[in-house]
């Protein structure tokens, strides 16, 4: 009777041949089946973080060199206008302030004072350079007054700021000559002029202008300068109010 066949057993691996372990990321006793990579801290990071790493912080951009003197004087200037600013609006409180018993202004930078008209207040600021005080009754008039410069003819130089501040102030379609007078006040000898613009737009009525130039005894002329839009009969009377009182402050 034949013997069946013996089975003969797989060979052994040769002595020094490593088998693959769980580290290689497959199973001896599963082929072809990988193993779940351990846990690690990188399991919370997302999939182009594992395979490009962790995104660094970009570099600080520093300030060229070249650049840091002028950025550096810019800040400066700023700075001093602000500064500057603050403090002419500062001076122009101390040097002109209301008389709150009188009812008057006290224009300390010009030398004088003048009434306030029922209904008027003192502006902080004049509008335009070269003014020490202005009031008004914040709608329809503002009154400025400032130190002027001594003039021989004071009718030419009258004349010569009503062109300048009538550009300057009014900007009417139509601007012509409304009055040209000598002036005297409180002992002070001058002229006015009174400039009146219209314009062709249904929106504003006609406007007025007068400068007045005053010297008087002692110390520089006196500039005033009002401008009344609309133009009436109260804000007119305002006007001649402020200008009859100029006194010698």
């Amino acid at each position: 009777m034949d013997e069946p066949p013996r089975r003969t057993r797989p060979p052994q691996e040769p002595p020094g041949r490593a088998r693959p372990s769980r580290e290689a990321g497959w199973s001896s006793a599963l082929p072809g089946r990988a193993w779940p990579p351990e846990a690690s801290g990188e399991d919370d990071l997302p999939p182009s973080a594992r395979w490009y790493g962790t995104p660094a912080m970009p570099p600080r951009r520093r300030i060229p060199r070249r650049l840091r003197r002028p950025l550096l004087g810019l800040l400066a200037l700023t700075v001093c206008v602000a500064v500057a600013a603050g403090a002419t609006a500062l001076v122009l409180r101390i040097v002109s302030s209301p008389d709150p018993s009188s009812g008057r202004v006290t224009d300390r930078a010009a030398g004088v004072g003048y009434p306030l008209p029922a209904g008027w207040r003192q502006g902080a600021v004049p509008p335009v350079t070269g003014f020490t005080s202005v009031a008004g009754d914040g709608a329809a008039v503002t009154v400025m007054v400032g130190p002027g410069e001594p003039a021989a003819d004071p009718r030419a130089a009258t004349a010569e700021l009503a062109d300048l501040y009538g550009r300057l102030l009014l900007h009417g379609d139509e601007v012509e000559v409304d009055d040209d007078r000598p002036i005297s006040a409180g002992g002070w000898t001058g002229h006015s002029r009174t400039l009146r613009a219209e314009y062709r737009d249904v929106v504003n009525g006609p406007a007025h202008l007068r400068v007045v130039f005053l010297t008087g005894p002692g110390g520089s002329p006196v500039v005033v300068v009002a401008v009344a839009k609309p133009g009436g009969p109260r804000t007119h009377a305002g006007i001649e109010e402020v200008i009859a009182g100029i006194r010698r402050a």
